[in-house]
């Protein structure tokens, strides 16, 4: 951890340790674990989990914000393809719906 980066970065798990998945998981089992205090960031730097948003107005650090629109991207691929499986349990006009959002949140990231 650099204490002259200012920069604000992406949890490199920018999609698996999502404030919601947390609350998701503490609803469900009625546990809640602790926040980290440092996280490694999309860009490979390990800094204060206090200093990460998942935002794409807020992130500062260039290669986290290419690190968070290229796993926004995988995502919407995954889902897609998960909502044109035979037998899915996901609609595929919702998974459309849901694909088109991630590539929007992956448009913001870039700067496009």
């Amino acid at each position: 951890m650099n204490e002259q980066d200012r920069h604000i970065h992406v949890d490199a798990k920018v999609m698996r340790n999502s404030a919601a998945t947390r609350n998701i998981l503490a609803s469900t089992f009625a546990l809640a674990g602790d926040l980290p205090s440092t996280v490694t960031a999309g860009c490979g730097l390990r800094v204060p989990y206090a200093m990460t948003s998942a935002r794409p107005e807020s992130v500062t650090c260039l290669p986290c914000r290419e690190h968070a629109a290229r796993e926004h991207l995988r995502l919407a691929e995954d889902m897609e393809r998960l909502g044109a499986m035979a037998g899915s349990t996901i609609p595929r006009d919702q998974a459309a719906d849901a694909a088109a959002s991630l590539r929007d949140l992956a448009r913001r990231f870039s700067g496009m």
